[in-house]
């Protein structure tokens, strides 16, 4: 066996990493402060992000001491696709933290057997990210006319995506009682100049950004490469969010025709993300979705909006045995997971925590990332003596009576449930 690089090398970090948190820890040391406080985001005072996390350790497992089983499985489908693990790649934008940005997370994806979520905010084209082979949900916002969302919708198919995920719960809360950070327009020598104290300080971020301007001769381009016109330029992400600030917000009646039009161009897998009440849960199945994840934006939204985790229960007893339900937000370990499928879900979406693996090492470090939440599932499987995720349902949990956040539950059915 060959003896890894940083053995021969004892000066050199271990590139591999122990826990989200250390992979969280090396990504604060490895970006330039605006950068990283990019990917902390949560809106306003930060509840519902803190939220997020917290609310999984108020769930306790019950655990067996005696009869564990020698192998377990994670293997499950979910929107119609089988994936080696209830772990999902969560689609975000602007993946800046690594010159490689989705495409190194589509080919950890692709490694790790499971689905890729890739933003239509993207910092690279959807043709590239199919390219690796990962099997990729193409993610749509309510921006443009509608010919313009067919336009994308029929880009997406023809690069070989497997489904669309609709984001339709972003208000774009931006501000922060911490401060935001700042974002450049473009990357140009102006602008260098003037965030040059925040970079120098981060001399290996900068030295991979290099090697990428050594290789193909251009900088990075802080642009939405999905969202540029046939034969156009690709708008920047101030005109991309421009865009969406001046389209109209969708109707129910226009979640139905874009489930349609994506079933004409496709007929793969329509999933609508950022559903927190059971009345939406019911609107989107009688629109005809394939699956539904249930979210807040990671807290980047309407702040003050419950942790996803209290909402899935609710949710997915109402609409679970019609549709798939998902959830995201806050997911740091792979007991979180356990706990998530316990109470209903089919499977998980993660974001910061695979960034954060983006930013510390690459594309082996999104898979180190997925390998962490793998390895804490299996873990967690065989201390409640299960043989499958499959297995897994409230009983295993031990919840408090206040836990779940049961919202906008129609009259008629609250009599039934």
């Amino acid at each position: 066996m060959k003896t890894p690089e940083w053995l021969e090398n004892p000066w050199r970090q271990n590139p591999w990493f122990e826990s989200v948190a250390v992979a969280q820890e090396r990504a604060r040391k490895r970006l330039p402060a605006p950068v990283y406080s990019a990917l902390l985001a949560g809106s306003e005072r930060g509840q519902s992000r803190d939220d997020n996390q917290s609310a999984f350790a108020e769930l306790g497992l019950a655990p067996h001491v005696v009869g564990q089983q020698p192998e377990r499985d994670q293997v499950t489908t979910v929107f119609g696709q089988q994936v080696s693990s209830p772990v999902l790649v969560s689609p975000t934008g602007v993946q800046a933290v690594h010159p490689d940005g989705e495409v190194a997370v589509a080919r950890a994806a692709a490694a790790r057997g499971t689905i890729m979520g890739l933003s239509n905010f993207a910092s690279k084209a959807v043709e590239e990210v199919c390219e690796t082979g990962a099997t990729t949900f193409f993610q749509m916002y309510w921006t443009g006319d509608r010919d313009t969302m067919i336009q994308r919708m029929q880009r997406a198919h023809d690069a070989g995506v497997q489904g669309l995920i609709a984001t339709l719960d972003w208000s774009f809360s931006i501000g922060r009682d911490w401060g935001s950070p700042e974002i450049p327009e473009k990357v140009d020598l102006k602008t260098m100049i003037r965030m040059a104290p925040d970079v120098v300080t981060r001399p290996r971020w900068l030295a991979d950004f290099a090697r990428q301007y050594r290789d193909t001769g251009r900088l990075p381009d802080l642009t939405a490469p999905n969202l540029a016109p046939p034969g156009g330029e690709a708008p920047t992400f101030f005109g991309a969010y421009y865009e969406w600030m001046t389209t109209p917000p969708p109707s129910w009646e226009d979640v139905s025709w874009m489930r349609e039009q994506w079933a004409q161009i496709s007929g793969t897998p329509f999933v609508l993300k950022g559903v927190s009440r059971v009345d939406d849960a019911l609107r989107a199945v009688d629109a005809g979705v394939a699956g539904i994840s249930v979210s807040n934006h990671g807290g980047n939204n309407l702040d003050g909006t419950p942790a996803a985790i209290r909402m899935v229960h609710p949710i997915s007893s109402h609409v679970g045995h019609q549709v798939d339900v998902v959830m995201d937000g806050g997911i740091r370990r792979g007991s979180d997971v356990i706990k998530a499928l316990a109470l209903g879900a089919k499977a998980v979406l993660i974001g910061r925590a695979y960034l954060w693996g983006l930013a510390a090492n690459g594309q082996q470090g999104v898979e180190n990332v997925l390998d962490l939440l793998t390895g804490g599932v299996d873990s967690a499987l065989r201390g409640l003596a299960l043989s499958s995720v499959a297995e897994l349902g409230p009983e295993h949990l031990l919840i408090p009576g206040d836990f779940h956040r049961e919202l906008g539950v129609p009259v008629a059915s609250t009599a039934t449930h």
